[in-house]
């Protein structure tokens, strides 16, 4: 009917692949520095990373984008992220969706073992941004901040070992790099969007940032801490399987650039404009991160 054919061969490894390429273009359409990163990444892990990361995609346009735009209120948005996070948590047992994403999201969690309490914490962190406006202090920060990017580094770690075990000790150092690298690409997205945050949604992540930015000595001390997470990263990035080295260190290499321009400008000027990586420059560290691990694999 209508030019369908009703009887297609293999239809559901033919439906799994195209939610997977429909998780790939949500990804693509909203960051280019991760399309670029993850291309670094062997085919499944890349798979499996966009997949994880469109259902985060999709939660934060919940939150801070799309739903509000089309007219929800905050209890209706609350409400719809409630449901999606339980649409999430019940995508691994369900074999088929209707939601492309849901289920491309469902294929990579059953391979890769995604826990459910890191799912559960990250959604928390997005409910605390429809009613909490500033972080009176640094613990208050830090539990945020577990929720809404140091789980997505745990979640990521499972995918990039779920064919490559290793041994306890070996990943409790890889979970503790995870954790600190996805707390150091928080911090730089808070710096890069400091006056964004103030003006459009009236939150303040870092507790001595005020209407009119940040001073000096703050920003400094938020650099050290950001340049500190990606060190101790960066420390354990060589125990990774070659198939999430690669990509990992790209990405690693390009929020460093970014913390190192954040570094370079004046306290107001965080405050008043978003800094990024031109094109040219993020395909330079690219190819740079990709020799490197190379040489390091020989």
């Amino acid at each position: 009917m209508f030019g369908i054919s009703r009887f297609p061969t293999q239809p559901l490894p033919r439906y799994d692949q195209s939610a997977q390429r429909a998780a790939a273009q949500i990804i693509a359409a909203y960051s280019t520095s991760f399309s670029f990163a993850s291309e670094l990444l062997a085919p499944r892990t890349r798979t499996d990373i966009r997949n994880l990361y469109a259902v985060v995609r999709i939660a934060d346009e919940i939150v801070d984008g799309a739903a509000t735009a089309a007219g929800l209120n905050t209890t209706e948005v609350e409400q719809t992220l409630n449901a999606y996070e339980e649409a999430v948590l019940r995508a691994p047992s369900q074999r088929f969706h209707t939601d492309p994403v849901l289920h491309a999201y469902g294929i990579s969690a059953r391979r890769c073992g995604f826990r459910d309490e890191h799912i559960r914490a990250f959604f928390a962190s997005m409910r605390r941004d429809l009613h909490q406006c500033d972080y009176a202090d640094e613990e208050d920060l830090e539990a945020y901040i577990y929720g809404s990017a140091e789980v997505i580094g745990l979640l990521c770690l499972s995918a990039f070992l779920v064919d490559h075990p290793v041994s306890g000790p070996e990943l409790s150092q890889l979970e503790t790099g995870a954790r600190r690298l996805g707390a150091a690409f928080q911090k730089v997205n808070f710096l890069r969007d400091l006056g964004a945050d103030t003006a459009q949604l009236g939150r303040s992540y870092f507790p001595r940032a005020g209407h009119g930015g940040l001073s000096t000595q703050d920003k400094d001390l938020l650099i050290a801490d950001i340049r500190s997470d990606l060190a101790t990263a960066r420390a354990v990035t060589g125990k990774l399987p070659f198939s999430a080295r690669v990509g990992v260190t790209a990405a690693t290499d390009l929020f460093e650039a970014l913390t190192n321009d954040l570094a370079a400008l004046p306290a107001d000027a965080v405050f008043s404009q978003r800094t990024r990586v031109s094109t040219p420059r993020k395909l330079s560290l690219l190819t740079r991160a990709t020799l490197r691990s190379l040489r390091k694999s020989n």
